[in-house]
């Protein structure tokens, strides 16, 4: 279990994710202060690659969050993402990384007390899970 407050990286949709934190901010709706956003236009640019590189440089956990399946502004950029995130569990595991610590969600521009009660869930999640495995660069 870590000590301290584990650093959170989220890549969140333009359109709908980064929108539903947006709410919650707006809304006032307490979360933790331990997650830093990167806005990126679609769930579906998210490299894999990228969730793996911020876990070397000292990340703790990693969220991935876009639009609902069918709601992408992108046509279909959320089922690539699907695909995508399900070929990274099988990476995640060669490298021996906890399942727990990259997660991924859908949250629209409406959900704003959705994205609190995920940013809470994914940071006890990675909490519990204490210091991660250092990779190797």
């Amino acid at each position: 279990m870590l000590d301290q407050e584990p650093k959170i990286v989220a890549f969140l949709c333009n359109w709908c994710s980064y929108a539903g934190a947006d709410l919650a901010g707006t809304g006032r709706i307490q979360y933790p202060p331990n997650v830093r956003v990167i806005r990126v236009p679609c769930s579906g640019r998210v490299d894999p690659l990228m969730i793996l590189k911020c876990l070397q440089r000292g990340a703790d956990g990693v969220l991935v969050s876009g639009c609902h399946p069918g709601d992408c502004h992108y046509i279909a950029g959320n089922y690539l993402a699907r695909r995508k995130f399900a070929l990274l569990d099988e990476l995640l595991d060669f490298y021996g990384i906890e399942k727990g610590r990259v997660h991924f969600s859908w949250v629209s521009a409406a959900e704003g007390e959705k994205f609190a009660d995920v940013v809470k869930q994914v940071t006890e999640t990675v909490k519990a899970l204490g210091e991660p495995a250092k990779l190797v660069r």
